[in-house]
């Protein structure tokens, strides 16, 4: 088909929830490109918003996926589940969880986590607590209760009477929270690092003493790294770098490479709160799921995938920051890793998304004065340099 034939259909048959999309049909992709089906090369500085941490086709996780369908594709969670079993090994060994449940999204264990988080005090004969703190510019989800505990009112408005029972608080405000806690209070909810609100940083001093207000008023910390997890950051996940281990966390987007998978983990004694019949998916965790989020993950760890994303993340900002001396459009650079927020003193943003988007480069922008870099992991100086002189041409001629 032609990409015309494609948006008319899309028009005619899809409900409108995108708008009008960035024009472009993907055909396939290798590495961090892709390639529309007339057959133009864009470089991916956005994976798929996060998702595409191993970079596209990557043979490890073809071969996986293609091997587990032709051997079985679901089966019901009534049965054991090897490649489960063994994905859920690998994420507690590598983690400071004991337990994990599997979904078929970030929302869905998001989700998980809050009713992780309620039935926890409901079995410890406290059914009073039950309010989620979240903080302001974060992003949980599209369910009605993930977008109650998401702090954006953009999202929450057309939803209203939202999910009651979750209170928002600003960021790094350590007093503010302290406040906000009360005697319904069974958790709090934090990105250690905002993703779709243009990527916002907590300060180790905060989360650290929001883990130290959580352990002295005996309520969850809950930590969602569904975009920040997976060495998106430089570290296998965000919370290394902060010296706080949650007590619940929240994985997806790179977690299967691109297949869809979420995942609920936890400490033992939160995990045990959930008893058969508390919680179930029909999907959620079913072999080849399981299969591709295995492989992504041992391609993560046996490539040094999380390395190479500190090291490319430091270079990428690097570079950025020689940007920001050169063009005063470019207020601010911030992000861990390979997540990378370019703050802006106009409200260009969109328009250098498709500028770059026009010179063959993906990029995301959010609201009129951010833009936001996701690559993936696989990442080179090259691809760097590449972006970086691109967009130093697109700031010149603005």
């Amino acid at each position: 088909m032609k990409l015309n034939e494609i948006i008319e259909m899309d028009k005619k048959y899809y409900m409108n929830t995108f708008g009008d999309r960035t024009p472009v049909c993907f055909d396939y992709g290798k590495g961090i490109n892709l390639w529309d089906i007339e057959g133009k090369k864009y470089y991916d500085f956005l994976g798929g918003i996060a998702v595409s941490a191993v970079g596209h086709s990557h043979p490890k996780l073809v071969n996986a996926i293609k091997t587990q369908a032709e051997k079985l594709i679901h089966c019901s969670n009534l049965y054991y589940i090897e490649p489960q079993v063994k994905l859920a090994k690998l994420l507690v060994e590598n983690s400071c969880a004991d337990k994990v449940f599997f979904a078929n999204s970030g929302a869905e264990a998001n989700e998980g986590a809050i009713k992780l988080a309620r039935i926890y005090f409901k079995k410890k004969g406290m059914p009073e607590k039950y309010e989620i703190i979240t903080l302001e510019k974060s992003f949980h989800g599209r369910t009605l209760a993930t977008i109650a505990a998401t702090g954006q009112d953009k999202y929450q408005k057309p939803y209203s009477p939202l999910t009651p029972k979750f209170l928002k608080v600003p960021i790094n405000d350590l007093e503010a929270l302290e406040k906000a806690i009360n005697g319904t209070t069974c958790a709090v909810m934090i990105e250690p690092i905002q993703g779709e609100s243009g990527v916002n940083l907590t300060t180790i001093e905060y989360l650290q003493g929001v883990r130290k207000l959580c352990d002295e008023k005996g309520i969850l910390l809950i930590f969602d790294e569904v975009q920040c997890g997976l060495g998106r950051t430089g570290k296998l996940f965000a919370y290394e770098h902060f010296g706080v281990e949650p007590d619940i966390f929240t994985l997806a987007k790179a977690l299967g490479g691109g297949f869809p998978i979420g995942a609920l983990l936890a400490k033992d004694h939160v995990a045990s709160a959930f008893e058969p019949g508390d919680h179930g998916s029909t999907f959620g965790g079913n072999p080849l799921a399981c299969a591709a989020a295995l492989a992504a993950m041992e391609i993560i760890l046996s490539e040094n995938l999380v390395e190479n994303s500190e090291k490319m993340g430091n270079y990428l900002v690097e570079k950025l920051l020689e940007l920001k001396n050169k063009h005063s459009l470019i207020e601010e650079i911030r992000g861990k890793g390979l997540m990378v927020g370019i703050q802006l003193n106009s409200e260009n943003a969109v328009e250098i998304k498709n500028k770059c988007f026009e010179k063959g480069y993906l990029v995301g922008s959010v609201g009129k004065n951010i833009i936001r870099l996701l690559p993936p992991l696989i990442i080179s100086k090259e691809d760097i340099d590449g972006f970086i002189s691109t967009l130093d041409g697109i700031l010149s001629d603005i």
